[in-house]
């Protein structure tokens, strides 16, 4: 987390008054300075109520030589820019104030004249208190009976600034800006403290960065990027007579929304006015004076909508990342606290997201299913070794706008569905449900038996239909659970092999029933699993998960990125990392945060993890030569798509209700699903239960081209059949 507000007393400066003098005035205004005329000037136009009221010349200068000058410095809130993992490809800001500090280097010489010329043109002659200019408009005020002319400085301006940026309560709101002799004295006499301390470009610096210009753009970088789409290098002389315009009143000014007629002649004004003070010529600006203005308006992208051309494609990885991001300690200690930082604190993050990756995964789930479909059909892309989250592919886009959605397909509800567009996180993150993964939980059963010293080669009579001793609501089978295969061929004696390769329910429920439910929900909470609804918390509670035999079946919500990562663990060799957004995040002031380093532990024996691969690449139709398989495998198609050895498993709900498959290599692991959000008791249709699988296949084949094979290691030969120490 970045520094916070720092509260220091403005150098040269004493509660009681000036123990420094600032430089001399030339000539006759050095002597106005401590002239009664000054005086009467000062305190006629800074604070004209006052002077009304009978406040004398000395009462002023006695105001400004005992008011306290304690200055808090505050960070202004700065945009935070995302960055996909090339650190190029943007993916979005968080920004409360377009902002983003730049160097006056990196500002164009004209734009900086033209700042000065509308703003202060005395600014590098005078000490912060502009007396000639107060002079002037005194006379000029006192004329019209009102205020004609204004005599802030570029300094006091900034001061003034300052002062409301510091601003923590609506007194001190009201205090910083209220048209009071006590603000205008305050701003004279810090103005001067400033000009003490810093030198004329680096007041204008801060003063560049500081100024509103209209449309959410604070400082020059965001109003360069909104008015004019470029960088404030490159800043051409309209546009920068443009800008500096806009500062005095950009509402009334706005070259965007009005009918431009008062830019225009605003515009001109400042031409005219560098011209006065010598920064341009009158050639330079005779032709300039009758051009229209010539706009390239940006509207920048805030939060996870609104990257042109990338809305689709990014949006859910975005809203990923701002999930996580509220989950970091480091940034604060509520998630509201976490969120404002982000949006405030001016980080640079690049993100784990792989561009090439994205499009490969996105392409891929938007081929298989349309946009259009009810269906949601999503995939997730992560490296072993580091819980690196590289893509995030889903049929929909991640936008507010549901004007053109499809009806909500449940029945009972009668308005708009969540497809194509929405915003819900639908692969993860925060605190949202996720869908049931069938078989594919079959291994947390698997690896808490081969935890337990099980092997692979443990074999079980398992019929088409089994009585566990499992307690059952329904009385069917006298009370107890009791689960049938999904076909009649899978009946058999089944060790761990064929048992996952063939996915048989009655050997994984006889499994469970002997190793212990408590111990498989067990097994899946060391690899990340959260119990996110009331009854899946209710049945895995201490008291009650022992006896929760359908555990192993998959009938607990899981969100697609969290069972990725537990296939994910498995690749790494039993090394469990957690899920990360994020490859690196450095602060404003160019300090890398250590927050987005890999979170990992070695969570299984690597000798498990590699049993649990060897059953795994039964599935895919690779097994490793010397492995019992059995006579096949539920998901041959992905092995053959990819073209490599696969390990993972496949899994469909009772009626087909949602369908998984989630495969690994040891370089890259996917999960791939399909469901209805909308409403999760819609079947995806027995047609749609192999999407996924081959959607996993295809973007490995894709992802892979071209990459050396890399193999599995072999478990030892104790473990597949004798059983781990």
């Amino acid at each position: 987390m970045r520094d916070r507000p720092r509260q220091h007393r403005v150098p040269g400066l004493s509660e009681h008054g000036s123990d420094q003098t600032g430089p001399p005035a030339e000539g006759v205004y050095a002597l106005l300075r401590t002239s009664l005329l000054a005086g009467l000037a000062i305190a006629a136009l800074l604070f004209p109520l006052a002077a009304m009221a009978g406040l004398s010349a000395k009462a002023g200068f006695n105001a400004i030589d005992t008011l306290s000058v304690e200055v808090t410095e505050t960070d202004p809130p700065l945009t935070s820019y995302v960055y996909a993992a090339d650190g190029e490809t943007l993916i979005s800001l968080f920004y409360d104030e377009f902002r983003r500090h730049v160097t006056l280097d990196e500002v164009a010489p004209v734009m900086r004249q033209a700042m000065v010329a509308a703003e202060d043109s005395r600014f590098y002659e005078h000490n912060g208190v502009d007396y000639r200019g107060i002079v002037r408009a005194f006379v000029a005020n006192n004329s019209s009976g009102g205020v004609e002319q204004g005599a802030s400085t570029i300094t006091m301006q900034y001061v003034r600034g300052a002062l409301q940026l510091n601003a923590e309560t609506i007194d001190e709101v009201i205090a910083a800006t209220e048209q009071t002799a006590t603000r205008k004295v305050t701003e004279a006499r810090l103005a001067m403290a400033v000009e003490d301390q810093l030198s004329k470009d680096e007041i204008l610096e801060r003063y560049l960065n500081q100024a509103y210009f209209g449309h959410n753009a604070y400082g020059i970088f965001a109003a360069a990027q909104v008015y004019f789409s470029k960088h404030p290098s490159e800043l051409n002389m309209q546009e920068a007579a443009t800008l500096a315009g806009l500062v005095q009143a950009p509402s009334a000014y706005d070259p965007i929304s009005a009918d431009g007629t008062a830019a225009l002649d605003r515009r001109n004004w400042v031409l005219d006015r560098m011209v006065d003070i010598d920064y341009l010529s009158h050639g330079d600006v005779s032709e300039v004076r009758g051009l229209p203005i010539e706009l390239d308006v940006s509207d920048p992208p805030n939060s996870c909508i609104g990257v042109e051309g990338t809305t689709s494609e990014y949006g859910f990885f975005c809203d990923y990342f701002r999930r996580w991001w509220r989950e970091q300690d480091a940034f604060g200690a509520t998630p509201a606290e976490r969120e404002k930082e982000l949006r405030q604190g001016g980080y640079t993050v690049i993100t784990t997201l792989d561009p090439e990756l994205q499009d490969i995964a996105n392409d891929t789930v938007n081929k298989a299913k349309s946009k259009e479909s009810k269906l949601l059909h999503g995939a997730v892309v992560m490296e072993p070794g580091t819980g690196r989250v590289k893509a995030l592919g889903a049929n929909r886009v991640f936008s507010y706008d549901q004007s053109h959605n499809g009806p909500h397909s449940n029945p009972s509800f009668d308005r708009k569905g969540n497809y194509p567009n929405t915003v819900n996180p639908v692969l993860g993150g925060g605190d949202t449900g996720g869908y049931q993964a069938g078989s594919t939980f079959k291994v947390f059963t698997m690896l808490a038996a081969l935890d337990a010293g099980y092997p692979l080669d443990y074999n079980i009579s398992s019929p088409n239909q089994v009585r566990t001793s499992f307690v059952s609501a329904t009385t069917a089978c006298g009370g107890n659970w009791c689960p049938k295969n999904g076909s009649a061929s899978m009946a058999g004696n089944r060790d761990m092999w064929s048992g996952f390769g063939m996915s048989v329910n009655t050997y994984f429920a006889q499994l469970i029933d002997r190793v212990g439910a408590d111990k498989a929900v067990e097994m899946a909470e060391r690899m990340g699993l959260q119990w996110r609804s009331e009854g899946d918390a209710y049945y895995a509670s201490e008291e009650r998960r022992s006896g929760w035999g359908p555990f192993t079946l998959g009938v607990s919500d899981v969100q697609p990125i969290e069972m990725t990562n537990v296939f994910n663990t498995l690749a790494a060799e039993g090394q469990y990392c957690e899920p990360i957004p994020a490859l690196r995040i450095i602060d404003p002031n160019g300090q890398e945060l250590d927050v987005a380093s890999p979170r990992c532990h070695q969570e299984l024996d690597e000798d498990v993890a590699r049993a649990a691969t060897d059953a795994g690449r039964c599935v895919t139709g690779t097994a490793r030569k010397g492995a019992q398989c059995g006579p096949w495998g539920t998901s041959p198609v992905v092995g053959q798509l990819a073209g490599r050895p696969i390990a993972g498993k496949s899994g469909t709900t009772d009626n087909d209700r949602a369908s998984w498959f989630l495969g690994y290599t040891p370089q890259m692991t996917i999960g791939a699903f399909m469901a209805d959000p909308d409403y999760i008791f819609n079947s995806v249709g027995k047609g749609n239960t192999s999407t996924s699988k081959e959607t996993v296949g295809k973007i490995f084949r894709e992802a892979l081209e071209g990459v050396p094979v890399e193999q599995f290691n072999a478990p030892s030969r104790q473990i597949q059949f004798e059983g781990k120490d």
